[in-house]
């Protein structure tokens, strides 16, 4: 691993162990592995894919949710098949869906998740599926669970990236990103908008989900440069709340940024979570495809008894010269 000494690395960063590649799948691009434990004990894994032959801007296109089951975190996964699929014209979510976030909450589990209507990303909205068992059957939202801001607010583009927190006082607090649209269309590729993050509250799993007037939450805006965040995993342990996410230049684009706070509004100035995937594993040069290459994205948690147990994230390249998911144990 290369030097650190000089670098903010957070507890959290010097606890991970690297297990490996997860999700090797021929023909498909693999993203957002979202973990946890079965009833059954085993890992069950909630996963986005898109064909290879879509590249991978297909996510935004062409994606399905996939369940996964291992005896161990690190695999191997046997895939189940699809649970949610693109519904096709005249719904919220008809051409893609994606970003899963998969919670026990009482005796349901929650699939949150992204869709959108026109395969772009003005109409990402984030939706909830529910069902009895991990094996199903879902039940989808008829309409996404929580809309975009007024025109010129600062969430005005879209939801997307959804992360739950069961308050232990009673309610629900969802975080989400999003970005301002005259933000989006003015700034220029690689990097267009200012995604920030915000949370809505309900009393009840299913909402109406209420904006927080603090809103938003985090963002990096005011450090220059375009510097942001996205792919949040927000948790509770012990008496604090904890949030995990990829960075967007407050270091760089390849490492994770972790905060905390006491009331999960007001957060804390970033550490590092995790570093570029040069520091954990070899790999063959950057195939001429793939623009993403070398960093991990979409972090998500296996929890038990309140506390992580690992580290799941996604990252370009592995076998199929695609995308798959990578596991850390967390000592």
């Amino acid at each position: 691993m290369p030097s650190t000494a000089d670098l903010p690395l957070s507890d959290f960063a010097r606890r991970l162990r690297p297990l490996g590649r997860i999700l090797e799948e021929e023909d498909w691009y693999v993203w957002c592995i979202a973990p946890t434990y079965g009833d059954d004990g085993r890992t069950h894994v909630f996963f986005s894919r898109w064909p290879k032959a879509r590249g991978m801007g297909g996510w935004i296109n062409a994606c399905e949710i996939a369940h996964a089951v291992a005896d161990a975190p690190e695999g191997p996964y046997t895939v189940l098949g699809p649970v949610l699929s693109p519904r096709g014209p005249g719904f919220w979510d008809a051409t893609t869906c994606h970003n899963p976030h998969i919670q026990k909450v009482g005796d349901r589990w929650a699939l949150f998740y992204l869709g959108n209507s026109n395969g772009k990303t003005d109409t990402k909205r984030i939706g909830l599926a529910t069902a009895p068992s991990l094996d199903g059957p879902w039940t989808r939202s008829d309409a996404p669970i929580l809309l975009p801001g007024p025109e010129g607010a600062w969430d005005d583009h879209c939801t997307t990236n959804p992360a739950l927190v069961v308050h232990p006082d009673g309610g629900y607090m969802l975080y989400y990103k999003s970005w301002n649209t005259a933000d989006y269309l003015r700034d220029k590729p690689p990097v267009r908008g200012n995604r920030k993050y915000g949370v809505a509250l309900s009393s009840t799993l299913e909402g109406p989900y209420e904006k927080h007037p603090a809103n938003p939450l985090v963002d990096f805006s005011g450090l220059g440069e375009n510097r942001q965040c996205e792919d949040a995993y927000v948790w509770r342990e012990g008496d604090r709340f904890r949030m995990v996410v990829r960075d967007m230049g407050v270091f760089n684009h390849e490492y994770g940024l972790i905060m905390d706070s006491s009331d999960g509004i007001a957060w804390s100035r970033p550490e590092i979570a995790y570093l570029a995937t040069d520091a954990y594993f070899e790999q063959p040069p950057r195939p001429k495809h793939l623009n993403r290459y070398g960093r991990f994205e979409r972090p998500q948690l296996l929890m038990r008894n309140g506390r992580p147990t690992h580290l799941f994230v996604t990252t370009q390249g592995g076998r199929q010269e695609t995308a798959s998911g990578f596991v850390f144990r967390l000592d």
